[in-house]
């Protein structure tokens, strides 16, 4: 997987660079799914709660492979369906992720759907650096279950 650093044409800070990379709400819901063990369009385009439309899926799946956040394999039984995986440099997003969810916790009060109440219920007896770990060796230990690497 690629461990070579991204190349941004401009001189920024990089809070900036991060948002203008990253700071869509769909390319985060997608690297939040794949933690949560979605791999495929359509499970992105159904399973999802927030309702992404097809073209935007699409066009955040390919930014994503191209900037190495996530990459794909063919399934070997019908080569038109890709399971996308995150690689280690998305894996390495978890804390951007936890912080958002912790910081809007704290701040927002909106009705939680259960997997935010899990999450929420989680983080009250559990270190960040606890939460984060644990995501992120048990995203590891399902790619590696689910890709072989």
């Amino acid at each position: 997987m690629n461990s070579e650093k991204l190349s941004y044409p401009k001189q920024a800070c990089a809070c900036a660079v991060s948002l203008d990379l990253l700071g869509d709400k769909w390319s985060l819901l997608i690297i939040r799914d794949l933690f949560r063990g979605k791999s495929t369009y359509s499970e992105f385009l159904k399973k999802s709660d927030e309702g992404i439309a097809t073209n935007i899926l699409v066009d955040r799946l390919k930014k994503l492979v191209a900037m190495g956040i996530i990459d794909f394999i063919r399934n070997p039984r019908d080569k038109k369906i890709k399971k996308y995986f995150l690689t280690d440099r998305g894996i390495d997003l978890y804390p951007v992720i936890y912080e958002l969810q912790f910081w809007t916790l704290k701040h927002v009060d909106f009705d939680h759907t259960d997997n935010t109440k899990n999450w929420n219920d989680l983080i009250k007896n559990t270190s960040p650096d606890e939460v984060i770990n644990q995501f992120q060796n048990g995203y590891r230990a399902l790619r590696q279950s689910e890709f072989g690497f």
